[in-house]
């Protein structure tokens, strides 16, 4: 018996170092190779918000390729109807940022006179300890202006660098996307029984079902909860008399995707533009405070009671995995962050062994159960058998 625990305990401290060395080197895979991951990444999470329509059409009669080249279609429509939409209104506001500096350096006048007023009095303070002796002005030698580069050469390289890659990427999202609608859940099934030799095709397509339905459902009823949102704010931006107040609702609906970060952007940006548009105080407070109103109303009282409590997440998970994601493949890592974490929580409900990963994803999910219950819990999370 202790020789069997004495190999079992080797064979664990072997274990780990090669798991840790293979998850650094499967993450700088993905890391540098990003230009091919992103695009398919891209397309599972598409895949996996479009499959419902996709399977209900395909219950009807319709054959899968022709359901998935019309939600594709409808999709592609709605997108490109929106961006025509707000496209004018867009480009009028990226042409008068100037004009918008300059407005907000003015406002910012007598601020920015008041610090400099501070500055000189905390320079005259310590001005016998920063002022130079005579021979240190005489013997520094002015320094040399660097040469002007032109680079308007390199500046329409880089553009059409960056526009090759990104309709590459857009092609390849559409393409993919297209064939895993078309193949639906029993190819991938297939595909991911053939690569886990262990798990059985039916299992796994039991668990891409539910992985399917929940994060359709859930990213549904956010995709509902958001235009609401966007609607709901762009009257008020209309009824405050902020100008283009379209714009402002469909930026506040795309941003309220990205928890936490989304919506401070969109407060960041409406304050801005009332700062820049109105000039009483009262004018300018009013615009953040009706859009504060309105996201707390969504977050708080509208989105627990249509999502419900099953998968929320762990805040600080979320914010781990936001930040993560954007340091690892920027905008991409970012959308794609919280679809994986709710992905994990799903496959964890439906795995024997996820009760732990289930208990870490969830929010406050520890304080629910008996200490000692908990503590089973993180001996399974270390590979120990659980508390009698």
């Amino acid at each position: 018996m202790d020789d069997l625990r004495a190999r079992l305990q080797r064979r664990a401290a072997t274990v780990v170092p090669l798991r840790v060395l293979a998850a650094i080197a499967i993450g700088a895979v993905l890391y540098y190779g990003h230009a091919a991951f992103v695009p398919v990444a891209l397309a599972l999470l598409f895949w996996l918000v479009l499959t419902t329509p996709v399977e209900a059409l395909h219950r009807r009669g319709v054959p899968r390729s022709v359901a998935a080249i019309l939600i594709l279609l409808l999709l592609i429509a709605v997108v490109g109807g929106a961006v025509n939409r707000i496209w004018t209104p867009a480009q009028n506001w990226w042409a008068a940022a100037p004009g918008t500096i300059h407005t907000i350096e003015r406002k910012l006048r007598p601020v920015s006179r008041l610090m400099g007023r501070i500055d000189t009095l905390s320079r005259r303070a310590n001005l016998f300890s920063e002022v130079p002796t005579v021979e240190a002005r005489s013997t520094a030698a002015p320094r040399a202006a660097p040469p002007a580069v032109s680079s308007s050469g390199s500046d329409a390289l880089t553009v059409l660098d960056v526009t090759r890659t990104a309709l590459v990427g857009l092609v390849t999202v559409v393409i993919v996307t297209l064939f895993l609608l078309a193949g639906g859940p029993p190819m991938l099934a297939r595909m991911s029984a053939a690569l886990a030799h262990d798990l059985p095709s039916a299992h796994m397509l039991k668990v891409i079902d539910a992985v399917r339905h929940e994060v359709g459902r859930y990213y549904g009823s956010i995709a509902l909860i958001n235009l609401g949102l966007g609607l709901a704010t762009a009257g008020v931006m209309l009824l405050l008399g902020m100008p283009s107040p379209l714009l402002w609702g469909v930026l506040a609906a795309l941003f309220n995707f990205v928890p936490y970060v989304g919506s401070a952007t969109t407060l960041v940006l409406l304050t801005i533009v009332a700062f820049v548009s109105f000039d009483s105080v009262g004018r300018v407070l009013a615009v953040p405070g009706a859009y504060i109103a309105l996201a707390t109303i969504e977050g708080q009282i509208v989105q627990p009671l249509v999502v419900g409590r099953r998968l929320e997440l762990n805040p600080i998970m979320v914010f781990l995995a936001l930040w993560f994601g954007g340091w690892f493949w920027g905008i991409a890592g970012i959308v794609i962050a919280i679809p994986t974490l709710v992905s994990l929580k799903v496959v964890a409900e439906q795995s024997r062994a996820g009760k732990p990963m289930q208990e870490f994803l969830s929010p406050n999910e520890l304080s629910r159960y008996h200490p000692k219950q908990v503590g089973a819990s993180l001996g399974l999370l270390r590979g120990r058998k659980p508390l009698p």
